[in-house]
């Protein structure tokens, strides 16, 4: 099984990541996918470089496998990253629009309801790139952050995003870059030393943290995150919980009343969740303070119907 990396030469936040890494040793050509795509092979870990946008490429697991007869065990994207305050940043995230209608066109790539399985990586590698960021005194300059659970492409293996923001400045920054290749390095144990954040049948009955509510930057999700020992999967801020007001629409204050796709979601990023933390166990945990009373209990008291246990922070 390999892992898949995967960075685009149009977005400096990601070749230069990429460019970073192959410079690093052990790297050989690989197959190419199609003409236009080069592919570089080290140990059990490809990466691939196209030149179209990041999230316009849907389905390179599946390709991959099809072309190779390898197969995918997960697949990581190299990004840049754009915030309206313009701080530097260093994010992690999970994939999918799992609250969009079928009707409705994703903005950034994926397709309505979807959402990837997450990497269980992105706790551990959370916390190893906060180290390596702190090591090479780029601390406090660039913030390190997950984010929400939003936008494509395709993928079925669990997916993560690793991101350079906020503005072209730092996505050209090639210490930051190097920061996100050392990541990737250490990550995936390609230096020699054992990978970071492997999900097994050893983990079997450990708490996995699916984040429901708050910002995008979900703060609140992220102090459990930081904590030594916790997984991390899908986190869905407010906006990918639409949830009609049923005070508007003289419907009563239930659950099963109250409009917009926001079930749905939660039961795509948990359907999502299962798939990439067998056997763990899944704890939703809410950001009670983002919520107003009526939406709390709609979707405390859906969880409850899903049975989808609800976590404390202590509960991690």
């Amino acid at each position: 099984m390999v892992t898949l990396l995967v960075a685009t030469t149009t977005d400096p936040a990601s070749i230069n990541p990429a460019t970073a890494l192959l410079a690093m040793t052990g790297w050989r050509p690989g197959p190419s996918l199609q003409e236009e795509m080069k592919s570089y092979s080290n140990k059990e870990v490809r990466l691939i470089q196209h030149n179209k946008s990041i999230i316009e490429e849907d389905d390179l697991d599946r390709r991959w496998e099809e072309a190779t007869g390898e197969v995918v065990d997960e697949v990581i994207f190299f990004s840049k990253h754009t915030a309206v305050s313009n701080r530097p940043a260093l994010t992690i995230h999970p994939i999918g629009v799992p609250h969009l209608r079928e009707d409705e066109v994703p903005p950034q790539g994926g397709k309505p309801g979807w959402a990837a399985p997450p990497d269980p990586r992105m706790g551990p590698w959370l916390r190893l790139l906060k180290k390596i960021t702190n090591s090479h005194n780029l601390l406090p300059e660039f913030e390190i952050t997950l984010e929400a659970t939003h936008h494509g492409p395709v993928t079925t293996k669990p997916t993560m995003f690793i991101e350079i923001g906020s503005t072209e400045e730092y996505w050209k920054r090639l210490d930051a870059a190097q920061l996100i290749a050392l990541l990737v390095w250490e990550g995936l144990g390609l230096g020699g030393g054992p990978s970071v954040g492997n999900w097994s049948s050893a983990n079997d009955k450990k708490t996995v943290l699916l984040g429901i509510g708050g910002g995008h930057y979900a703060p609140r999700h992220m102090d459990i995150a930081l904590k030594d020992g916790v997984w991390v999967s899908h986190l869905l801020s407010g906006y990918s919980l639409p949830m009609e007001d049923p005070s508007k629409t003289n419907k009563d204050n239930n659950n099963k009343d109250i409009g917009g796709n926001w079930r749905e979601a939660i039961k795509a990023a948990y359907e999502a969740t299962r798939t990439a933390f067998p056997g763990g166990e899944i704890l939703a945990h809410l950001d009670h303070k983002s919520f107003k009373g009526w939406q709390k209990t709609a979707i405390t008291g859906f969880l409850g119907e899903q049975n989808i246990k609800i976590g404390k922070p202590t509960d991690f």
